[in-house]
Parts: structure tokens; sequence; C-alpha cells
């Protein structure tokens, strides 16, 4: 099986690239814009043909939530119009298209765990260019499966587990939003659904949406306090609501993502966010030693 990685030096693609190491049995591409332009129809033709592309999986997008604000015509053409051109490709050779997609599509209105029939309410430029892909592929006759998540972090990139334990270590104290909840989500254990998914994938027709997060319920204040505490950093976490944390642009006020269907089609257990987060910052600590 030939599978393309789009995105792939971001946290998410970075993580394939570890699975990759140990799958000799698939041959993956793994490329960035520097090596190919998702926004040409023309490349990912050549591509895909050049290639002999079996599967998608499109880890590339502007995630730049405030600066998509000032730059909706090009958040809109990688998150959107990117994604177009990629399903037609798909379409033409017959390959499946595992997009990844945000909790973002939704307002932050709901009083329990968003299922992945809810309907999407994006409050952003960079929220409605994600839930535009979606229709996008909803509508479109390739095979598919879009793949929500949130809070995504790794020991790759930035994100807020090594923001906090930069700032963290550098001052007495800092204030991080109590009122902003939801699950943040390692990127391996992502990874490693996405490809149990592509693994079983047996070439029929698909077409799937799906929620992934790791397990629990927390805030942005209780993360930065786990953070603190388990790198045993004595910086004072304080709460503050998100009103009074100056942003361009609203974030989502509750963003739980139900993962009861993932679990159950691809019969998979999934981590508690600490346990996972543990983890990650025994691999943080790794590459630090390493420097």
């Amino acid at each position: 099986m030939n599978i393309l990685v789009t995105g792939s030096y971001g946290q998410l693609g970075s993580e394939l690239q570890k699975f990759s190491s140990n799958l000799t049995s698939l041959q993956w591409f793994f490329t960035d814009r520097d090596v190919l332009d998702i926004t040409s129809d023309n490349d990912v033709t050549f591509f895909f043909q050049a290639n002999k592309i079996e599967v998608c999986i499109n880890c590339a997008a502007y995630t730049a939530v405030d600066k998509a604000e000032d730059e909706p015509e090009l958040a809109n053409k990688i998150n959107a119009e990117a994604v177009k051109i990629l399903a037609d490709v798909c379409l033409k050779n017959n390959a499946l298209f595992v997009h990844i997609s945000t909790d973002y599509v939704f307002d932050g209105e709901n009083f329990k765990p968003y299922s992945e029939d809810d309907i999407m309410n994006p409050i952003s430029v960079y929220a409605k260019t994600k839930a535009d892909a979606e229709i996008i592929l909803n509508s479109h006759k390739v095979n598919s499966v879009i793949i929500r998540t949130s809070w995504l972090y790794s020991a790759t990139g930035n994100n807020f587990v090594k923001t906090m334990i930069r700032v963290g270590s550098a001052r007495p104290e800092i204030s991080v939003v109590s009122d902003q909840i939801g699950t943040p989500t390692w990127a391996f254990d992502l990874a490693s659904a996405i490809f149990t998914l592509v693994s079983n994938y047996s070439g029929n027709t698909l077409k799937q949406v799906y929620h992934f997060s790791n397990e629990g319920v927390i805030s942005w204040y209780d993360f930065a306090i786990a953070i603190m505490e388990l790198e045993n950093i004595p910086c004072k976490v304080i709460p503050i609501e998100s009103k009074d944390y100056p942003v361009k642009t609203k974030r989502p006020f509750y963003s739980v993502l139900n993962k009861t269907k993932i679990k159950h089609d691809l019969k998979i257990e999934i981590p508690y966010w600490k346990d996972s987060l543990m983890k990650c910052l025994e691999e943080i600590h790794g590459q630090n030693q390493k420097k």
C-alpha cells in the first residue's frame, strides 16, 4: 500500500513518520509544501500518478487561528480549496482520503460531548475553513474519513505543553484560562488510531466522520497545573476567564468530543489524557538529553 502524508513535518505527521519506520510492508511518502503543493491540481495529480498513491492522509492545515482573521483567503486556500483538489485526485485514483479536522467546527455552546452528527457552527475564520472542508468532503464521491481532534500536542513543534514548560520555567507565575473545557490529544495516540484505520482499509466504499482525543475532561488551567506538577516547575498558575485573556478570535468554551464511534469501529482503547501527557514529557526529556 502506497500512503501519502501531507503536512508531514507537523506534530501529527512527525508521529506518523515514527510509525512508518517500523512498517516496512507499507510504502510511505512524507511531504511538506516544499515537496508537494497541495493547492496545485497539476502537482497533486502528477505526484499521485508517479507514486501510485492508494491512501492520502491530509495533515496539512493553516492552523494560526488568530492570524487567519487577517488572512482569510490563504486560510481558505489551504484548509478548504486544497481539500477539494486532494479529494478530486483521490477519486480519480481510487484512493482513500483521510482528512484531519478540528473541534473548532463547533461553537462550544453544547452541554454534553459533541457527537459526529452534531451540527457544525464555526465561530472564526479558521473554524469556518475547516468546516467548509468537511462540507466539501461530505458531498464528494471520494472514499473519505474525517477525523476531528482537539488540543493536539507532542514533543515536536510548538504546542501548549512545550509553551507551559518554557514559560513556567522562566516566570514565577502565569495566568491560564479556566473556562474553556475540552480534552488534550497526544499526537502519538492519534497517529496510532490512524494507522489502525488505514491498515484495516479493504478498499470498499467508505464515508465516515470520527472523533478522537484522549479520554477525560479538563480546562486549559487544569492542563497547565498538571504540566507544572509533573515537571516539578515551581510556577504558580492563576486561573482567569477568557474575557481577561486578550486574543483576536473567540474560542469554543466547551469542545469535548464523544469518541464512542471510533472506539467501537476500530476496536481500540483510548488512553487517559494524563497518562499520555506523562509519556510525552518523557519523550521531551529524552530529546533534551540528546542535545
